[in-house]
């Protein structure tokens, strides 16, 4: 069957070949997306996307640095099957030098590590009411890696990026059909962003200084340290500066903070920098089933981790009465890792009885998490408040 790419009301980028529409059978099996209905319980779809991505176990908020294991993971499509000795990133469009390079000459290149937290810009969706139907992230979705590669910058340098470019298209291996579009995975950058070096967008080739694993996008893949995960293009193998902006699914249609995904004159407007969160170790030990935490009279030790694609955390505050008082925790500096999360620690001293512990974090911009959630159509963004049920015996 032909590849139709990026079509169903969505342009193509200069330089690509128009398709035609995929058969209607295709489009039988791949429903528009939808709200559920009032008490709707997630469904037997959801639970199969739940167990192929999966979420932080929220005691791995200890680590500095995530294994690799332990580090959220959304994978759209399939994970491609790939051979690195026969791997090859081209690049091409408005360039003097088009490129196809395989990882021996990306090697080539000098080579950089970022540690840099990685949030879906899922994460939070199956908190809001009413749920859109997707993957159902609680508030796991995050991870924080030593990303090891080549500058994007470097390579479009070698390329020569021609002055009318705009924006670099980014294309994975992954291929698959979403809302009726049959597509690779395809996100853009503008070339300011792609080019620049703060922050220093990565090709990268590592994880933690191991090859990247299957999941994580092996052999390369994109990483743009503040950026919701939907940006880190994963099993990259084509880069295409273009001189319009970049109209394809991924960025026109999926990825946009809407009210209405019915209303035309609502084109939404784009998820891009990650909000500002703070995540909670679960104090104590937990029940199976609820996960309520059980800890004992006293003194009680409270650690997490929080975040920013806008900027360094400055304040994180703890309540244990559900939001209605808060107190400062200590939170570590930004440096040497910006774009890392930052630790924050405090001492709560719990009482017998049920308590609900809220954590919440503002930026240096001035953004706080709100306690109420900010709804949208695609379940994007949502920075709504952590709270975990405690009971004190």
């Amino acid at each position: 069957m032909e590849r139709a790419r990026d079509q169903a009301s969505v342009q193509v980028p200069a330089g690509e070949q128009v398709r035609e529409p995929v058969p209607e059978q295709v489009r039988e099996v791949s429903a528009p997306g939808r709200i559920a209905a009032p008490g709707e319980d997630i469904g037997p779809e959801e639970l199969a996307l739940a167990a192929r991505n999966h979420g932080l176990p929220l005691e791995a908020l200890r680590y500095d640095v995530t294994p690799p294991g332990l580090h959220y993971v959304l994978v759209h499509y399939d994970i491609p099957a790939a051979d690195a000795a026969r791997w090859s990133l081209s690049v091409g469009g408005l360039v003097r030098t088009p490129l196809s390079l395989d990882l021996a000459a990306l090697r080539a290149f000098p080579a950089v590590t970022h540690r840099v937290t990685m949030e879906c810009a899922g994460n939070g969706r199956a908190r809001l009411t009413p749920r859109p139907v997707s993957q159902p992230w609680l508030v796991e979705a995050v991870g924080t890696a030593d990303w090891t590669g080549v500058p994007l910058r470097l390579v479009l340098a070698a390329a020569g990026v021609q002055r009318d470019a705009v924006e670099a298209v980014f294309t994975g291996a992954d291929h698959g059909i979403e809302r009726g579009v049959e597509q690779d995975y395809r996100r853009s950058l503008p070339v300011a962003a792609a080019t620049g070096d703060d922050p220093e967008v990565l090709i990268a080739y590592a994880m933690n200084g191991l090859p990247l694993p299957p999941q994580h996008g092996f052999p390369l893949r994109l990483v743009v340290p503040g950026w919701y995960g939907m940006a880190h293009v994963k099993w990259l193998r084509e880069i295409t500066l273009v001189d319009t902006p970049f109209t394809g699914f991924q960025q026109a249609v999926a990825y946009r903070y809407r009210r209405s995904a019915d209303d035309p004159d609502d084109p939404g407007e784009p998820v891009t920098l990650i909000a500002p969160r703070a995540l909670m170790v679960p104090p104590g030990f937990p029940d199976f089933m609820t996960r309520t935490r059980v800890v004992r009279p006293g003194p009680v030790p409270l650690e997490g981790r929080a975040w920013s694609g806008h900027g360094a955390v400055a304040r994180v505050e703890v309540s244990a009465d559900g939001g209605r008082s808060w107190a400062r925790a200590e939170v570590t500096p930004p440096q040497p890792h910006r774009w890392a999360w930052q630790a924050w620690s405090c001492v709560w001293r719990a009482a017998p009885g049920r308590h609900t512990l809220t954590v919440r974090a503002t930026d240096t911009e001035g953004r706080t998490q709100p306690l109420e959630q900010p709804w949208n159509r695609g379940g994007f963004g949502n920075n709504m408040v952590q709270q975990v049920p405690v009971l004190c015996c």
